[in-house]
């Protein structure tokens, strides 16, 4: 037997027949859109406020309505409100209340605006005050990754291309990598902002309204710069949504990046740096163990968030102008792909706030490998005038006679690098020392310790300034 439900007291007088049971399941949206309550309060009053002001609705009406969704916001901030699936939205629960308390004044606040320019109005308000949020979580992993910089900016460690050792870095420099990152995600999130920062409400169904509104009014109530220049595309545009999720993604990606690392050098193997029992878990079986899950799931959650903006432009891709019941389908993946960036950002500020580098595993490793070649090289460019392939090419000689020998470069006797090429001298064990090749890489954007405490400067200066990100 087929199961029915109601039929919504607020579009039902064109309806006969009852719901079916799977339709009204699926055409259902407040278990998760629920979660919009203070945005759609929000739009709801400076929306009635402006129908007051262009006398659209009495005063006395526009007072009871405006009383009323205040009331309404604090019984759903206290958990006393029901929210009835039968109504299917929150604009349909908060309406619905509201008609309890006021009467048929609540029918009121509907005039010119459609549900369409209020979701958009909502989903935005979401998006840009999540934006906000997100720009100062990675603020805060910008601050303590900064902090740590500069506690190591002269730890030497090896720098790895291919995850094999390439050249001696300092654990600073590698360090703030992250924070020019996490810099861009920032900028691509007040990117994001500033562009979404149009106002929808006011277009109502799709062809704006015969009443006299002030769209700039509204728009200026609720800190829009501008109302959105076209009613179609008004309700139509989920751009911000697409937009903030794929500079999510991003984000994610460089999460999941120094996630791995911090995995790769917690490890008996590499022990480059220390995690806090309170950042960790154990095993069921071994109690040696001691594994960074928060570092993993930071990791798996990747690809959740990523795919966020798939099913969201997957959504839209075929729809034709305006608006559709699939476009709420932007939701779940939306809060869903946000909430875990937000846990995943907190997670790693955590473990780099705490974390301790093991700066003797660390040396220990760039004197395993033949980590200054390159600067060997370089020496061979300086003072033979050669070119730097053919330097390459010498340099590889050695090191090839090196590994024949189980030795490192700078245990080399002389006269067998003379062999290798006439030019070789005693300078060369001095250009060999790692410190020396540290020290010496000094161009711009380098990783000798004054150009790292240089970085650090000029990072607090980009990114940590109060208006350094003004949206």
């Amino acid at each position: 037997m087929k199961q029915a439900t109601t039929i919504s007291p607020i579009w039902g007088g064109r309806f006969v027949d009852v719901i079916e049971e799977a339709v009204g399941r699926i055409n259902s949206s407040i278990d998760f859109d629920r979660r919009l309550w203070r945005e759609d309060i929000i739009g709801s009053k400076a929306h009635v406020e402006m129908l007051v002001a262009q006398r659209i609705i009495t005063e006395e009406d526009g007072y009871l309505i405006a009383k009323a969704l205040e009331e309404i916001a604090m019984e759903i901030d206290s958990g006393a409100f029901k929210f009835l699936h039968s109504l299917e939205d929150i604009h349909l629960n908060i309406e619905h209340r509201l008609h309890e308390k006021i009467g048929d004044a609540a029918g009121r606040l509907h005039t010119a605006r459609s549900r369409n320019d209020q979701i958009a109005l909502d989903m935005k308000l979401w998006i840009r005050g999540v934006v906000d949020l997100l720009d100062d979580e990675l603020k805060e992993l910008q601050i303590v990754l900064i902090e740590r910089a500069d506690q190591y900016a002269e730890t030497i460690m090896p720098g790895f291309t291919h995850l094999q050792p390439a050249q001696p870095i300092t654990f600073g420099h590698h360090l703030m990598a992250y924070v020019e990152m996490f810099g861009r995600d920032r900028t691509r999130l007040a990117d994001a902002r500033r562009r979404m920062n149009e106002n929808p409400l006011g277009a109502a169904a799709l062809a704006g309204t015969q009443f006299p509104i002030d769209r700039h009014m509204t728009s200026a109530i609720l800190g829009f710069d501008r109302p959105s220049a076209n009613s179609i595309d008004a309700v139509s545009d989920r751009d911000f949504v697409m937009e903030v999720l794929a500079c999510a993604g991003i984000c994610a990606v460089h999460l999941s990046r120094l996630a791995e690392e911090l995995i790769i050098w917690t490890t008996s193997q590499f022990s480059f740096v220390h995690l806090s029992d309170s950042l960790t878990t154990g095993s069921s079986i071994m109690p040696q163990k001691k594994n960074p899950d928060g570092a993993e799931l930071v990791k798996g959650k990747t690809g959740r968030i990523v795919s966020a903006f798939t099913i969201i432009a997957i959504v839209l891709k075929g729809m034709p102008l305006s608006y559709g019941k699939d476009m709420q389908e932007d939701k779940e993946p939306c809060f869903d792909a946000i909430d875990n960036l937000r846990l995943c950002i907190t997670c790693i500020t955590s473990i780099v706030r705490t974390l301790q580098a093991n700066q003797e595993s660390m040396r220990k490793a760039v004197f395993t490998s033949f980590i200054t070649a390159t600067d060997l090289a370089d020496w061979l460019v300086r003072e033979t005038k050669m070119p730097f392939r053919n330097a390459h090419y010498i340099v590889g000689q050695v090191v090839r006679a090196a590994e024949e020998r189980c030795c490192g470069l700078a245990d080399l006797p002389l006269d067998l690098l003379r062999k290798i090429h006439h030019a070789f001298d005693e300078q060369i064990y001095k250009i060999l020392s790692v410190d020396v090749s540290l020290n010496a890489r000094t161009s711009y954007g380098g990783t000798a310790p004054v150009r790292v405490r240089e970085q650090i400067v000029e990072a607090r200066k980009r990114f940590l300034n109060e208006d350094c990100l003004k949206f």
